[in-house]
This record gives structure tokens, sequence and C-alpha cells, in this order.
């Protein structure tokens, strides 16, 4: 299977699955890439250099907010993510859209297989 269209698929969904990890509970960048590599194995390795951009692009639209906190470990600070009443908002017409997205996909997918069993 040639790679670039699966690509395309994650690529497209990303967005999504972040708001959805996001919108579960006030998390932070390192959690959230080891939750999609550890719970999401067909997305494939999530990278920081994927993950962040998103996470800036979503903050920028004012889905996300971000808040410092003291990290324990390096006495650095870690920025953690919460959705915002208009991350709410579009996260739930991004549901509704997949949701009827997935139906028409399935449908096409049916009557292919359908015609392919009755040649």
């Amino acid at each position: 299977m040639d790679n670039r269209y699966v690509q395309q698929f994650k690529k497209g969904s990303l967005e999504m699955i972040l708001l959805c990890l996001i919108g579960r509970k006030e998390t932070y960048g390192y959690e959230i890439i080891t939750e999609l590599n550890n719970s999401a194995s067909v997305l494939g390795y999530a990278k920081e250099g994927t993950i962040y951009p998103i996470l800036y692009r979503l903050q920028e639209a004012e889905l996300i907010k971000c808040r410092l906190a003291p990290a324990a470990a390096n006495g650095g600070s870690k920025k953690f993510y919460s959705l915002t009443h208009k991350g709410q908002e579009v996260l739930g017409e991004l549901i509704e859209f997949w949701t009827n997205y997935e139906d028409c996909v399935n449908g096409f997918i049916a009557t292919y297989q359908q015609t392919e069993v009755s040649e």
C-alpha cells in the first residue's frame, strides 16, 4: 500500500484526536505523545515535531489554552493544555462531521464489497 494515502488520513484527523485527548483532562505535551504512542498503534509513532506544531495552531485558533506550572523534575516549567469553550464547540462539530463522514465512507466500502463479491 502506498504510505502517502495513509499519511493523509492521519494528518487530517490529528487535530480532532488531540482535542479529544485534551478535552478528557488537562494534560501536557509529553503525556499526549505518550498516550498516542501507547494506545493508538494504527497512528504510528507520534513525534514532537508533528504534535507540538498542531498544539500551537490549536492554541492560536483559541481552541485550547495553556498554563505554565513548575516541573518537579528539572526546576523548569510544563505547559498544561485544556479546551476552551470555543474548542469544546469545535470538537462537537468535528465529532458530528466525523460520524457522518464515517457513515458515508462505510456506505461506499459496503457497495464496493458487494460488487466485488457478485462478480
